[in-house]
């Protein structure tokens, strides 16, 4: 791909004004979410001393409430703004941790538990809403990497330092872990704080939003048909982020007749490559000049190929020396799928959704995570009823459904949202004319 390689590239790499607190406040966010999400069940139990039953089931009726509030947050981030919305999500989470050791009774842990679970819910929304607000170009591909990155990181520094704290000082001390994640919210709230939005083109601004931000709807986003077969093919994709948490173990139990062990071998090792050369794998990618496109495409084609290896281990099964090899082969090679496709994939959502209503844009592109994550469960213990490697085949063909989708979806999309860094002179005026063609307006929604 042929591409600018002077002021443009600068531009596509110009550091986030306020980058630094930015990165700072995800990575301590991460590390409260890994002193809880890792026990949640244990967590709340302790915290609150309600029954596990009692806990689980108000855990996922505020979880599904959690899903319905994401439009609604979508419209907010169009309405007032990513960055005041994130501060007000950062506020709430904040907040609902200082209470949740004083809500003893089945009544205050459910409000409680729900007002957290909206925010939670929704802060990936905002968060991505963000990232397309304060960065512009290959600096978005960039932030969407460190992002992923110091999130691993954090949760897995949460989750040592929780165990730690439980060892020295037993099960009581998880309602000060839940203060301590309270204060975690609140100081990355602070520090998201510092972010500047970049400074919007007025030109750009005038052509893409006419009729303002609030006049925008969904049934923009629903009159995008490109942008929704960009979230089909997600929805493909993220079945497979599905796996290593769901089937994975699973399969390892029943059908590998391995030792639980390896499950958390496979976690271990695949959190620690992704903090670890997450940056790096993402940086190599994106001087590369690949589209976005075709970036995410490659990572979904090496979720494939580790998700063949699934069921090549499943038919030869062989002993238990070869089998944790090869698995570990596997959840590097879905590593690295992993690593390439969702910085990519990350920025081609983030840009390809016009900035009057990138919100709504979003909130639609994360629900095909959220109905994956939904899915997932049932579907995979289904197909494994039937055979371990069934599964694994389906996954297989989701992914590279989604590659292709992706391939063809590329000249329906907008050049800005498929290039990283602006396209050749040659060919980047027709592109972006013919995006505006197919793009909705804004004024009509």
């Amino acid at each position: 791909m042929a591409v600018f390689r002077g002021k443009a590239s600068q531009v596509g790499e110009a550091k986030v004004a306020g980058e630094r607190s930015l990165l700072l406040g995800i990575a301590i966010s991460a590390v409260g979410i890994g002193m809880y999400v890792p026990f949640s069940l244990v967590f709340f139990h302790h915290v609150t001393g309600l029954s596990f039953t009692l806990v689980g089931l108000v855990m996922t009726v505020t979880g599904v409430a959690g899903l319905a509030f994401m439009p609604l947050a979508g419209s907010a981030v169009d309405r007032f703004g990513a960055k005041r919305v994130n501060l007000v999500l950062y506020g709430i989470r904040a907040l609902g941790f200082a209470l949740y050791p004083f809500a003893s009774s089945p009544a205050a842990f459910a409000a409680v538990a729900l007002v957290t679970a909206l925010a939670d819910r929704s802060f990936s929304v905002v968060q991505q809403s963000l990232i397309g607000e304060v960065a512009l170009g290959a600096a978005r591909d960039r932030l969407q990497a460190s992002t992923r990155a110091l999130q691993n990181a954090g949760m897995g520094a949460g989750a040592l330092l929780v165990s730690g704290v439980l060892a020295l000082w037993g099960t009581g001390a998880f309602a000060y872990t839940a203060w301590a994640n309270s204060a975690a919210f609140a100081l990355a709230g602070l520090l998201v704080g510092r972010v500047r939005p970049v400074p919007a083109d007025a030109n750009a601004a005038a052509a893409a939003a006419p009729a303002g931000r609030p006049g925008a709807g969904y049934r923009t986003v629903l009159r995008d048909r490109p942008f929704l077969g960009l979230t089909a093919a997600n929805f493909l994709t993220a079945l497979g982020y599905s796996a290593l948490s769901v089937l994975f173990p699973l399969y390892l139990s029943t059908w590998l007749a391995a030792p639980d062990s390896l499950t958390g071998a496979a976690f271990t090792l695949n959190t620690a490559l992704c903090a670890g050369i997450g940056v790096l794998v993402a940086g190599r990618v994106r001087r590369s000049g690949a589209r976005r496109t075709r970036s995410a495409a490659l990572g979904a084609v090496l979720f494939a190929a580790a998700f063949l290896g699934q069921i090549a281990l499943g038919t030869l099964r062989p002993g238990q020396g070869p089998t944790l090899a090869a698995l570990l082969v596997i959840v590097i090679v879905y590593t690295l799928g992993e690593l390439v496709h969702s910085p990519s994939g990350g920025a081609l959502s983030v840009s390809a959704a016009p900035e009057p209503v990138r919100g709504r844009y979003l909130a639609t592109y994360q629900l095909s995570y959220s109905l994956a994550t939904a899915l997932a469960p049932s579907l995979f213990t289904a197909l494994l009823a039937v055979d371990g490697r069934l599964p694994w085949a389906v996954l297989t063909v989701a992914a590279l459904g989604a590659a292709l989708a992706l391939l063809r979806l590329e000249r329906h999309l907008p050049a800005e949202a498929v290039h990283a860094e602006p396209p050749a002179a040659s060919d980047g005026p027709a592109r972006a004319a013919s995006a505006a063609d197919r793009r909705p307006a804004t004024a009509s929604a």
